[in-house]
């Protein structure tokens, strides 16, 4: 049998937005039947906050949109990329941080913008720019630990909405990927 398809969302602390991002993928991937062959999970760059549960915040805005919350804060280590087939930034800074921790060129590959599935989207390993968005930094999810209670709403929103896109993207390449049972039927 075939290993899962397996991603990581990363933001700074992991409390905020790349919590988020897994909990909407996780439940996109449920509705999609997808849930047994994508595995996602979700790290911070920093590990300020490792072992505390996501920032109450986002855990409100989580509930609020039926979404799982139950979350342990953990640190994005440069050995994951072994197991990884995708690496979901949340912010350009992200995005820079994690190419500097990947081993070799082929990890590097793996690292995409979140917002870049927002619109025009192609298979998992080459997401296309979302319309009308020029620079990288214009795909960011902006940080809200330091906002109010309207820019966790707003970074939720931002991540429904690409999640959408990267679903598409993961599913294309997970269902082209080989699989034993299709494999024996053509046999």
């Amino acid at each position: 049998m075939n290993a899962p398809f397996r991603i990581c969302f990363v933001c700074t602390g992991n409390i905020c937005r790349s919590p988020m991002a897994e909990s909407v993928f996780r439940a996109r991937l449920a509705e999609d039947g997808l849930d047994g062959l994508v595995e996602a999970d979700s790290a911070g760059t920093g590990g300020w906050h490792e072992g505390d549960g996501a920032d109450p915040r986002t855990v409100a805005v989580l509930r609020a949109g039926g979404y799982e919350t139950a979350h342990t804060a953990r640190q994005f280590h440069a050995s994951w990329f072994d197991h990884l087939d995708l690496v979901i930034a949340l912010d350009s800074g992200h995005l820079r941080e994690l190419r500097g921790l990947a081993p070799t060129a082929r990890d590097a590959a793996k690292i995409r913008l979140l917002r870049s599935y927002t619109a025009d989207t192609g298979p998992a390993s080459e997401p296309r720019r979302a319309s009308g968005h020029g620079l990288t930094g214009d795909l960011d999810v902006p940080d809200p630990y330091y906002g109010d209670f309207g820019g966790f709403e707003e970074c939720l929103e931002m991540i429904e909405t690409a999640s959408d896109g990267l679903l598409a993207a993961v599913h294309a390449a997970v269902t082209a990927r080989p699989h034993p049972l299709r494999e024996k039927e053509s046999a």
